[in-house]
C-alpha cells in the first residue's frame, strides 16, 4: 500500500482535531467543565488519548479554541442565513442576535469559557479564535466603519460584556434590554437581526430610535 500523500495527511489531521473540539462542547455543555476528562473528550471523538496533547496544551486552551468554533459556525450560519442580504446594519443586528442567542441556549458552556478567559491562562489566539476575529471584523466593516481594526476590538468587548451580564449568576440582566442597548448603540432598529426566543422590546416598547418591522 503506497504512503498517503500530504493533502490527506492533513485532512485526516483537520477532521481529528474537528471531532475533539465537537466532543468537548458536547462534553462540557452537559457535565460541565470539572467533571469532563481529556480522556472522555477522546472517547466521545474516537480518538487516541494522546491526540489531545499532540493538537491542545491543555483542557482550558482546547474548550475556548471548542468555544470559539461554536461561536464561529453559529456567527456563520446567523449572517449567511436567508434572505441572505449584504446590508451592514442587518448583518450586524444578526451578529449581536447570535452572540446572545448562543449565551443564551448554552448557559453552563459559556459562562465556563468566560471564566476561562478571566483566569491565568487568558485569551487564546487559536485558528478559531482568528477565523472567528476575521467574521466580526468583516461584519464591522460592512457596518460602515473606517477603520475596522480599531472597531472591531470594541464590537467584541460589547460582546464579551454582554454575555458575560446575561449569565451573571444572580444578577444576570434581561437579554432583551442589552440587545437594545447594544442595537442603539450601532445605531440599528429593533425589528432588525433575528431576536433570541423570548427576547421582546424591554418592558413592552420599543426603545429609543428603534422600529418595529
Amino acid at each position: 500500500m503506497s504512503p498517503r500523500s500530504a493533502p490527506v495527511n492533513e485532512e485526516l489531521r483537520r477532521r481529528s482535531r474537528e471531532r475533539l473540539l465537537q466532543a468537548t462542547v458536547e462534553l462540557v455543555a452537559e457535565r460541565g467543565y470539572e467533571a469532563t476528562t481529556l480522556g472522555d473528550i477522546a472517547d466521545r471523538a474516537g480518538s487516541a488519548r494522546g491526540l489531545v496533547s499532540y493538537y491542545f496544551p491543555g483542557k482550558r486552551q482546547l474548550l475556548q479554541s471548542a468555544v470559539h468554533r461554536l461561536m464561529h459556525q453559529t456567527l456563520y450560519a446567523a449572517l449567511e442565513q436567508e434572505p441572505r442580504t449584504e446590508d451592514g446594519r442587518e448583518r450586524l443586528a444578526r451578529a449581536i442576535d447570535a452572540i446572545l442567542g448562543l449565551a443564551l441556549a448554552q448557559p453552563l458552556l459559556m459562562r465556563t469559557h468566560m471564566a476561562g478567559i478571566l483566569q491565568a491562562e487568558g485569551f487564546v489566539q487559536c485558528p478559531e479564535q482568528q477565523r472567528l476575529a476575521e467574521l466580526l471584523r468583516d461584519t464591522v466593516a460592512r457596518h460602515g466603519s473606517a477603520d475596522a481594526d480599531r472597531d472591531y476590538p470594541m464590537l467584541r468587548a460589547l460582546l464579551m460584556g454582554a454575555v458575560f451580564a446575561v449569565l451573571l449568576p444572580g444578577a444576570a440582566m434581561e437579554a432583551a434590554r442589552l440587545r437594545a442597548e447594544l442595537f442603539q448603540r450601532y445605531g440599528l432598529d429593533w425589528g432588525m437581526g433575528v431576536p433570541p426566543d423570548g427576547c421582546t422590546p424591554p418592558d413592552g416598547t420599543l426603545p429609543q430610535g428603534g422600529r418595529a418591522e
